[in-house]
């Protein structure tokens, strides 16, 4: 193999691992979203809950985050070490922080959101969802901005 034909498999297979890395953001996106309608689903089951079946979907819901998670650091450990690309591995090192934050605070906001429904007389409980709304609006723009900037030095 000629070193133009090994630097033209280096760039495919670097291309693949970013493509398979923006693959895997786009199922997590879609996991938050499907969490977030089991959990409006079991909302509508109080004040009894239909708690076996909410249980069963944050089962899932864990086992795909976690799948995603593990592969979204064999890429960042390939992109160091493979392609000697630190810099994206620092993003994705970011970017997995910041992940681990919005999923911790989607489950605040998801019990928030049940201890309102079951003491609405609690003033502080819609003051407690608007916060944490607001945190996750927060964590969002954090994670569009890591995922910029690892898009811009990928195009590098």
């Amino acid at each position: 193999m000629c070193l133009r034909d090994y630097k033209q498999q280096v760039s495919t297979d670097f291309k693949s691992v970013l493509q398979r890395f923006y693959q895997l953001q786009s199922e997590r996106l879609e996991t938050y979203r499907l969490f977030e309608e089991g959990h409006e689903a079991y909302l509508r089951t109080g004040p009894q809950y239909d708690f076996d079946h909410y249980r069963q979907l944050v089962h899932e819901i864990t086992q795909a985050f976690s799948g995603i998670s593990k592969e979204v650091l064999q890429i960042k450990t390939r992109l160091h070490h493979d392609f000697d690309r630190a810099d994206l591995s620092e993003h994705i090192e970011k970017l997995q922080s910041k992940e681990k934050q919005k999923l911790e605070l989607t489950a605040q906001l998801q019990l928030a959101r049940q201890q309102a429904q079951d003491h609405p007389e609690e003033e502080d409980g819609q003051e407690k969802i608007q916060e944490l709304k607001q945190e996750i609006i927060k964590n969002k723009e954090a994670l569009s901005e890591i995922m910029q900037d690892f898009k811009y030095d990928s195009e590098d």
